[in-house]
């Protein structure tokens, strides 16, 4: 894992709003993911989508349970594979979380007759399986790749303005070369 601020590409106007920190994290344990989850979910602000993607049990409900206890959400916080979304509201004050298993969706129109839209302003919202089918939900958004099973590497790669940042940029680049 390499440590130090990574700078948006450059390249051409389709890729100049991404950001990739520098390195990837490696996550050794479930509590080391559910950690590294608090800690990202401790810099998220209402408005943000995270898209995750990985194989199954790759780890992005676990992944997705840190993020709400970093948030301070009402739990337990588990797979919505079957209600398909689920909303965790805050207890601190905080945003709410809106947690969506994508996997069962055909693609954008199934996913916007969820209304995602009406809560996506003011919670912050998590699509497992998002990958190909919830980008264009927000002009700006996370996208977190997981690998491996009960060791896991995770890829960040943000999307938009909120996640250019330079301050934005900076933390994401601690929070993996703190891993």
């Amino acid at each position: 894992m390499t440590a130090g601020l990574s700078t948006a590409h450059q390249m051409s106007p389709e890729i100049a709003d991404v950001f990739r920190p520098a390195g990837q994290v490696m996550l050794r344990t479930v509590d080391d993911t559910q950690a590294w989850g608090a800690r990202l979910g401790a810099l998220l602000k209402a408005g943000d989508l995270l898209l995750l993607t990985g194989d199954l049990g790759a780890g992005k409900t676990t992944l997705t349970q840190g993020i709400a206890a970093g948030l301070g959400v009402r739990g337990p916080v588990t797979s919505p594979t079957y209600v398909i979304a689920r909303v965790h509201p805050s207890i601190t004050g905080g945003p709410d979380l809106v947690h969506v298993d994508a996997y069962r969706l055909g693609g954008l129109a199934e996913l916007d007759d969820l209304d995602l839209d009406a809560s996506l302003e003011s919670a912050v919202t998590i699509v497992e399986w998002g990958h190909g089918v919830a980008e264009d939900l927000s002009e700006g958004y996370l996208e977190v790749t997981l690998r491996g099973y009960d060791a896991r590497t995770v890829d960040l790669v943000g999307h938009g303005a909120r996640w250019t940042d330079p301050a934005t940029a900076a933390a994401l680049d601690d929070l993996v070369s703190l891993a």
